[in-house]
């Protein structure tokens, strides 16, 4: 493990990053034994930070969870990282392009749960027991630290990328769905750039919760009541731009669009 002030030094220049809108150079260049654990601890501290200057906890993202992504980054394992409630919009939103840096956009399902999930054996029937419903969603992806060359200790140090959400759509109970035939078309600017199926989620978006709730347990900590889970991407992430409209369309989990000036 990294010493303390080594973890408190790299949350202190993330801070700062973010707040200026630009990116540092890689951990890893700089400190080549830092390990998942860690980053995990970076993004501990990134938290506790937040939530001292107000904001409020409201959820977990988790990356990394199809098989493309994983073989892209070289990374076996899914990541996760915080929600605040700043950073989740209503549908049809129009958002500020300059809150986020190296802008790019994927298409998930989000699970909002009505009881907690806790432990490291939680299973998929405990997830979809906990689960109120699922509802169409986009994630915002930002960067702190510069993309080339990074690794899941610079992701999951830069809270695994997550810089907002946009929900919209009908949200439905998962026991009335099948998740797993969940599809996806993603516009920007009415022209269709990609498509996917929740399955490419490990093959089931519900295993993914499960995964983080084991994951959490192994961190002191637990999903709650009422979290929001981003249960992570079924297409690769999207570069967007100032001036651009995305809209996601789910059939009959209806539409979820955000636009960025």
């Amino acid at each position: 493990m990294l010493p303390a002030e080594d973890i408190q030094a790299i949350a202190d220049e993330l801070a700062q990053a973010e707040e200026e809108r630009r990116m540092v150079p890689r951990l890893t260049t700089r400190y080549p034994e830092m390990t998942v654990e860690d980053s995990y601890a970076v993004q501990a501290e990134w938290r506790r930070r937040g939530e001292a200057a107000g904001r409020r906890l409201v959820g977990r993202k988790i990356g990394l969870t199809s098989k493309v992504m994983q073989a892209a980054t070289g990374i076996t394992e899914p990541d996760y990282g915080a929600i605040f409630d700043d950073m989740v919009f209503e549908n049809g939103s129009v958002i500020e392009f300059d809150r986020f840096a190296n802008v790019r956009i994927e298409v998930e399902l989000a699970f909002v749960l009505s009881d907690d999930l806790e432990g490291e054996d939680v299973t998929v029937f405990d997830v979809l027991r906990a689960t109120e419903y699922v509802v169409p969603a986009l994630e915002i992806l930002t960067s702190r630290i510069e993309m080339e060359g990074r690794t899941i200790v610079d992701t999951i140090s830069d809270n695994a990328a997550m810089g907002a959400m946009v929900y919209g759509g009908n949200a439905v109970r998962p026991q009335d769905i099948d998740m797993r035939w969940v599809s996806a078309l993603l516009y920007r600017n009415e022209t269709i750039e990609d498509s996917g199926v929740a399955a490419a989620v490990l093959n089931n978006p519900a295993l993914s919760v499960a995964w983080l709730a084991g994951k959490l347990a192994s961190h002191g900590d637990r999903l709650s009541k009422g979290d929001i889970i981003l249960a992570g991407s079924f297409t690769k992430p999207m570069w967007v731009h100032r001036g651009d409209t995305v809209l996601a369309d789910y059939r009959e989990l209806g539409t979820v669009t955000c636009r960025f000036v």
